[in-house]
């Protein structure tokens, strides 16, 4: 006689608690697609407009599907249309926030590499205070700094220049790549260093062969948070610099309409795109990289 197969009760309390994470799981899913479509809402309308004819947006408004397609107005964003009195399309902008946030970026994150370096493994009297102090940037809001900033550059000769700009960006940057790359370092062991000097590594070369090749994580971090706020920002560009030496983001927002006070939306729609390019590509390529960097060790 075959052996009798157990009976399985039935639990219903199980399968109601899998009902109620399902809920859950469907309900989290569908409110973080309602805020993703509403970010993407205003983007899709402004890349919708850059293909439009200007009668048809001034006819139909800005929320209406084009019937007549062109990309004539990207051209037209980036070469010929009037600026700030220039026709030269946003072109030239571009090139000076190009210009303006690569060093920029570059300078501030290898400062502050260097300043995390140091504040973490050579420590000395009254660092824990030096610290403190670099960190205050991050809280000290932009328009402080307006004054000493426009005496700093005037006494320099920097005054309405990319150059200009570059220091003002690097420096403003320190704040956040020092706490950055030295809460970074912290976690790397201290043994590492003390083996190193016990070797007769010194400081820079403890630099080069230990703390560089560890850094990767961090840097990327420095990286993608400087250049998206040094392309972004509004305020220095246009306080600082004027006409033809100004970044892209104070620059879209002088747009004329060549003189006969017509607002040429479609144009402004694609230079707006052109200039949300750069930090969105960067978002883009290393977003996944950023949290990680903040929340990874040095060492497994």
């Amino acid at each position: 006689m075959a052996d009798a197969v157990p009976h399985r009760d039935f639990d219903p309390l199980s399968t109601g608690s899998s009902r109620q994470r399902m809920l859950s799981k469907t309900s989290v899913y569908m409110a973080l697609t309602i805020f993703a479509l509403g970010y993407l809402v205003p983007l899709v309308i402004i890349l919708i407009n850059t293909l439009r004819p200007l009668d048809e947006i001034v006819r139909s408004g800005f929320i209406a599907w084009p019937h007549d397609v062109s990309l004539q107005y990207w051209g037209e964003a980036w070469s010929t249309f009037c600026i700030g009195g220039t026709c030269e399309g946003v072109s030239r902008f571009f090139k000076n926030s190009l210009m303006m946030a690569v060093p920029a970026t570059i300078l501030s994150t290898a400062i502050g590499l260097v300043n995390g370096y140091v504040l973490s493994k050579w420590r000395f009297r009254g660092s824990n205070a030096l610290f403190g102090i670099i960190t205050l940037g991050v809280f000290m809001p932009a328009q402080m700094t307006l004054l000493p900033w426009a005496f700093v550059l005037g006494k320099l000769g920097l005054s309405n220049t990319i150059s200009g700009l570059v220091l003002v960006h690097t420096v403003q940057g320190l704040s956040f790549t020092t706490l950055f790359c030295r809460n970074y370092f912290v976690n790397i062991p201290d043994d590492l260093i003390k083996a190193a000097r016990i070797d007769g590594a010194g400081f820079w070369r403890i630099f080069r062969r230990i703390i560089l090749p560890l850094s990767p994580p961090i840097i990327i971090v420095s990286v993608i948070w400087q250049f998206t706020g040094i392309w972004n920002e509004f305020l220095f560009g246009t306080v600082f610099t004027s006409g033809a030496n100004q970044p892209i983001t104070s620059a879209i927002v002088a747009f004329s309409g060549s003189g006969t006070g017509e607002r040429h939306y479609n144009v402004e729609a694609a230079a707006v795109i052109m200039a949300a390019i750069p930090p969105l590509f960067i978002y883009l390529v290393g977003g996944k990289y950023f949290v990680r960097g903040l929340t990874q060790g040095a060492v497994k």
